[in-house]
C-alpha cells in the first residue's frame, strides 16, 4: 500500500490510498468469505458455490462495496496509527476514485481537530467574582424547609383567600360549546400561584364552600391549543372545600424531626458553613468560566461542523434525560412547546460553537503548557474515590472501566489547567 495526504478546506485532510492487485484481491476474498452465505446458486448448497460462480450469476463487482470496505477499514487505521498529525474527529467521507486489474486507488476526506491560534492566556486581569453568605440567606433555607414541611388542613366558616388551596368543579366552554380538557372535579388549586388561565384564580378568590359562579376568562394568544387561543371562555365553577397551609413553628424539636440535626443554633450554623462552601465553589467556578471566555473570544479557531453536530447532539440526550427524570418525553416536549427536532437542535447551534471552541482552546493550553496528570496524582485521587466507595484502592481499581481511569486522569489535567490560569493572570 501507497498514501499520500494533504490539508483540504476548512479543518479537513484528504488521504489517498493506492492499494495494488493483490491487495484488492486479498480485499475480494475476505468480502466473498464474509458475505457468501447470503447468496443461492442453483445446483449448490447456500453459501457454497464457488466466487467465479457468484460473480458470473450476480456481477463481477458483487464484491466490490463489501471489499472496499475491508480495504480502506484496514487501511485508514493503520494509517492513522502511523500519521499523529492526523488527528480525525469524524467518520471519513470514502470516494472511489479508480478500480482496475491493477488494483483500486480510494479517497479519503477527514475532519480533523483544527489549527488554533492561541490568543493571550496570561497577565489579564480579572475583577474577583465573591458571593458573601448572609444571616437572611440562612433564614430563606430555613423558611424553605418550613415550607416543605407544611400541611393543609381544611378551613370554614370563610371565604378563600389569597394562597388557599381551592378544591373545585368545573366545566369550560367556547360560544356555548364545552372543549377537550377543560372539565375536571375535585380540583386541587393553589390561588395565587398563576397556574391556571389568567384571570381565573382571581375570581375563585372570594367564593364561600358550595358557592358555584360563571369565570370569565380569555385565553393567551400564544396558548398551545390553537383552536382556544384567544377565545373567550366560560367556567362553571363549584368550591367544594378549602384547603390552608399550615406551617411548623420553627424549634429545636421541629429541627431535629425534619433533619435530624441536634438544635436550631447548630441547625443555622451547619447551613450557614454548607452555603459558604457552595457560595466558594460557585465564585471558583464563575472566574474560571471567564478566563476561559475571554481566552476563547481572544483565539482563532476554525471550528469542524462535525464537533458542533456532536456536541448538540449530547446537548439534546442530555435534555431528553433531565425530561425523562420529570416524566415527560422529549417529543411531548416538543409538541408542547410548538417546535419541532429540527429548529431544537438549531437553537443549540451557537451554544455547541462555544463549547466546542472553549474545549478546543484548553486542549491547545494544555498541550502547549505541557500540562500532565503524574502517577501520584492520579493514586491521590483513587484512594479518595476508593475511600467514598468504602472499598480498598485495589478493589476500586478492579472494579473501575477503562473510559473511567481516563475520565480521573482528565478531571486532574483539567484541575491543573485552571489553577495555572489563576495563577498566571490577576484576579483583583
Amino acid at each position: 500500500m501507497n498514501y499520500t495526504f494533504e490539508k483540504a478546506e476548512k479543518s479537513t485532510v484528504k488521504i489517498t490510498i493506492n492499494c495494488d492487485a493483490k491487495e484488492w484481491a486479498l480485499a475480494i476474498d475476505k468480502a466473498y468469505q464474509q458475505t457468501k452465505g447470503k447468496y443461492a446458486v442453483q445446483g449448490f448448497r447456500k453459501g457454497k458455490a464457488p466466487k467465479k460462480i457468484l460473480e458470473s450469476v450476480y456481477g463481477s463487482n458483487i464484491f466490490f462495496e463489501d471489499g472496499i470496505n475491508n480495504i480502506f477499514n484496514d487501511k485508514y487505521f493503520e494509517i492513522l496509527e502511523k500519521e499523529p498529525s492526523i488527528e480525525a474527529v469524524d467518520r471519513p467521507e470514502i470516494s472511489v476514485d479508480k478500480i482496475t486489474d491493477e488494483g483500486i486507488i480510494i479517497s479519503a476526506i477527514v475532519a480533523v481537530k483544527p489549527e488554533i491560534k492561541l490568543g493571550n492566556y496570561k497577565g489579564i486581569k480579572f475583577d474577583k467574582v465573591e458571593y458573601n453568605v448572609k444571616d437572611e440567606d440562612v433564614e430563606a433555607e430555613l423558611k424553605k424547609l418550613r415550607e416543605r414541611n407544611s400541611r393543609l388542613i381544611d378551613v370554614e366558616g370563610r371565604a378563600t383567600i389569597d394562597g388557599d388551596t381551592a378544591v373545585i368543579d368545573y366545566s369550560g366552554s367556547v360560544d356555548g360549546v364545552k372543549f377537550d380538557g377543560g372539565t375536571a372535579e375535585n380540583q386541587n388549586l393553589v390561588l395565587g400561584s398563576n397556574s391556571f388561565i389568567p384571570g381565573f384564580e382571581a375570581q375563585v378568590i372570594g367564593m364561600t364552600i358550595g358557592e358555584e359562579k360563571d369565570v370569565l376568562v380569555k385565553f393567551p394568544e400564544e396558548y398551545q391549543a390553537k383552536e382556544l387561543a384567544g377565545k373567550d371562555a366560560v367556567f362553571a365553577v363549584k368550591l367544594n372545600a378549602i384547603k390552608a397551609k399550615e406551617l411548623p413553628e420553627i424549634n429545636d424539636e421541629f429541627i431535629k424531626e425534619a433533619t435530624g440535626t441536634e438544635s436550631l443554633v447548630i441547625f443555622k450554623e451547619e447551613t450557614k458553613k454548607k452555603m459558604e462552601e457552595e457560595a466558594k465553589t460557585k465564585a471558583e467556578r464563575e472566574i474560571e468560566n471567564k478566563i476561559l471566555k475571554t481566552i476563547s473570544d481572544a483565539s482563532e479557531v476554525e471550528i469542524p461542523k462535525a464537533l458542533v453536530e456532536r456536541q448538540i447532539e449530547n446537548m439534546v440526550k442530555d435534555t431528553e434525560y433531565k425530561l425523562m427524570y420529570q416524566g415527560l418525553k422529549l417529543e411531548d416536549y416538543l409538541k408542547y412547546m410548538g417546535t419541532d427536532m429540527v429548529a431544537f437542535k438549531k437553537s443549540y447551534e451557537k451554544q455547541a460553537e462555544e463549547m466546542v471552541k472553549s474545549q478546543l482552546v484548553i486542549d491547545k493550553i494544555i498541550i502547549e503548557e505541557k500540562i500532565t496528570a503524574e502517577e501520584n496524582e492520579i493514586n491521590s485521587k483513587l484512594e479518595d474515590m476508593a475511600k467514598a466507595a468504602s472499598k480498598t484502592v485495589e478493589e476500586y481499581k478492579s472494579s473501575m472501566q477503562e473510559r473511567q481511569a481516563e475520565y480521573i486522569e482528565n478531571e486532574i489535567i483539567v484541575e491543573k489547567l485552571f489553577k495555572f490560569l489563576k495563577t498566571n493572570n490577576e484576579i483583583v
